[in-house]
Order: C-alpha cells, then sequence, then structure tokens
C-alpha cells in the first residue's frame, strides 16, 4: 500500500526558495518512480521533475523548471528544492509514483498510479 504525503509547500516571495518532501507514509520507497506534478487554478496538471528507482539515476525536468528546481531522494523521500520561484510556479504540488524498473523518468500523469493529495505553494510578487 502506497500512500503518499507531501510536504513543504507554503507563502514566499519571488526569489526565494523552497523545499518539497514526498513520503511513503515513512515506509521504504526506493522501489519507485516518483514524479513531481503542478495545478495552476483553472488549469490542467503539469508535469514539473521526474526521478527514477533506487538511487534515481536519471532524472527529468519541464523546461519551466529546468536549472531552477532538483529532484533527488533518500530510501524514504523525494525532494524537490525550488529555487528562484516565481510567481508562475504558484500552484498545488502533487507527487506520484509507480511501481516499476523502468529507467525512464516519465512525465506523463497516466504512467503514475499513486497520488498524494497535494501541497500549496504561493508565489508573491
Amino acid at each position: 500500500q502506497v500512500q503518499l504525503v507531501e510536504s513543504g509547500g507554503g507563502l514566499v516571495q519571488a526569489g526565494d526558495s523552497l523545499r518539497l518532501s514526498c513520503t511513503n507514509s515513512g515506509r521504504w520507497f526506493s522501489d519507485y518512480l516518483v514524479g513531481w506534478f503542478r495545478q495552476a487554478p483553472g488549469k490542467g496538471r503539469e508535469f514539473v521533475a521526474a526521478i527514477t528507482r533506487n538511487l534515481g539515476t536519471t532524472v527529468s525536468y519541464s523546461d519551466s523548471v529546468k536549472d531552477r528546481f532538483t529532484i533527488s531522494r533518500n530510501e524514504k523521500t523525494v525532494y524537490l528544492e525550488m529555487n528562484s520561484l516565481k510567481p508562475e510556479d504558484a500552484a498545488v504540488y502533487f507527487c506520484a509514483a509507480r511501481y516499476t524498473d523502468s529507467k525512464e523518468p516519465s512525465r506523463f500523469a497516466h504512467d503514475y498510479t499513486n497520488w498524494g493529495q497535494g501541497t500549496q505553494v504561493t508565489v508573491s510578487s
């Protein structure tokens, strides 16, 4: 049973940083592909970043966050380090996972089978 829990969201100013965390309720998580997605009001769910299983040898980023966000992981937590935040980064951020041995960090929401409830990120200008 996978129960994803996101944390770390909040209200920041443009240019600030935040670190989001995604856990499987404290259980081992290393065999899962994990992705971060976000959804702003009135918009669809957007891919942000993904990392492959185990120590995450392969990562992928959307063009809009590349060079500002970093995804990483250990056995129990996947992190999304967000730097130089912009007002357009404001959204609910979701963690998603799938038990797979795929070496591809999928950008597609339909490839993920488990989702968290999301954490709100608000960026003021």
